[in-house]
């Protein structure tokens, strides 16, 4: 998943990215409220980490704006007003979290890991998907008691279609949001093609994965 944290303290910024992008996560940053609009504009988001303190605006301010280039993005304010009106406001202007610095990374973390479940509908870590069981938390695919042996990436791209479920979703869409920005000059749909054939490889040793969609010229879906 894409993360793009808007943070000016450049020393807690870069903890917050080592520390994501060890689980796995593609961070993008910036420093100020003019870089992350410029990114915004570039580049679509699942999570976006916003300061309120920047040095340019507001982050309410920016919120406000942004709420309406990204609004399938989810937002998670980072900062260290403690003020009730302040919280209060940024989640009447559309943040899902709010928390308070200074915090644990590993809760940052889970609260990610609750918001995408709460989005997708799903509550539970463990995810079943017909006859499979996704454990998100320890990034797990078994089928009874046996683990499948899926790549880092094959992984990602399962788990983000999962949370996505019963949606269309693009070649280019699952590539940009597992494996970062592609030019048009190196952008190849194959890298999407393989991994699904892996996937279905893998997981039908052990039982059908019908839920598991080609939508020919369009990409891919989980149906479920």
């Amino acid at each position: 998943m894409k993360v793009l944290i808007i943070e000016d303290e450049r020393t807690l910024t870069r903890e917050i990215k080592v520390f994501l992008e060890k689980s796995f996560y593609l961070c993008d940053t910036a420093f100020t409220a003019a870089e992350a609009r410029t990114l915004m504009i570039e580049n679509a988001y699942d999570f976006i980490l916003l300061d309120l303190g920047l040095p340019d605006s507001d982050g309410l301010d920016l919120l406000n704006a942004t709420k309406k280039m990204c609004p399938d993005a989810s937002y998670i304010i980072l900062t260290a007003r403690g003020k009730l009106e302040d919280r209060i406001k940024g989640l009447d202007l559309g943040a899902d979290d709010y928390l308070p610095k200074p915090f644990s990374l590993l809760e940052l973390q889970s609260r990610m890991q609750a918001i995408s479940r709460r989005k997708s509908g799903n509550n539970d870590p463990v995810l079943e998907l017909g006859d499979f069981n996704i454990d998100l938390n320890k990034r797990a695919v078994r089928f009874e008691e046996k683990e499948i042996d899926l790549s880092r990436k094959e992984f990602d791209l399962l788990s983000y279609m999962v949370l996505h479920k019963n949606r269309p979703l693009t070649r280019l869409q699952l590539s940009e949001h597992i494996w970062g920005n592609f030019s048009d000059d190196d952008y190849d749909s194959n890298y999407i093609d393989v991994h699904i054939k892996n996937i279905r490889k893998k997981m039908t040793a052990y039982a059908p994965v019908d839920w598991l969609q080609t939508l020919r010229g369009i990409g891919y879906k989980i149906k479920i």
